[in-house]
């Protein structure tokens, strides 16, 4: 049974969080936050870019439901999803870079293969 981490935030907040960093890596290409974040952040990714795959309209409108930026979506169809057209999974890695200055939370960067 897989659980989801809370990360410290009420749900709204939390999944608001996830679908604004998903958004980020996907229009940026890699992005850089915690390590538990990046994890989460990696199993969301996943998804949106295996919907991607499949390219009917229903994936579409489901990827839609969780990316409100329409160019996004249009970018992960057009050039992402091909690219991993005969990959089984493992889009994205997590990178550990070390602590952050501020309060020393373990770091990592988010980036697609």
């Amino acid at each position: 049974m897989t659980t989801l981490r809370k990360l410290g935030r009420p749900t709204d907040h939390r999944k608001a969080m996830l679908r604004n960093q998903v958004t980020s890596l996907l229009r940026n290409g890699k992005i850089e936050t915690t390590v538990t974040r990046a994890k989460e952040t990696q199993r969301m990714a996943d998804k949106m870019i295996t919907l991607g795959k499949r390219g009917d309209l229903h994936a579409r409108r489901q990827v839609l439901a969780y990316i409100y930026d329409e160019d996004v979506v249009k970018k992960l169809f057009d050039e992402i999803a091909p690219k991993y057209a005969e990959r089984n999974g493992g889009y994205t890695r997590v990178l550990k870079v070390g602590p952050r200055r501020g309060d020393a939370a373990e770091m990592a960067i988010l980036e697609l293969v």
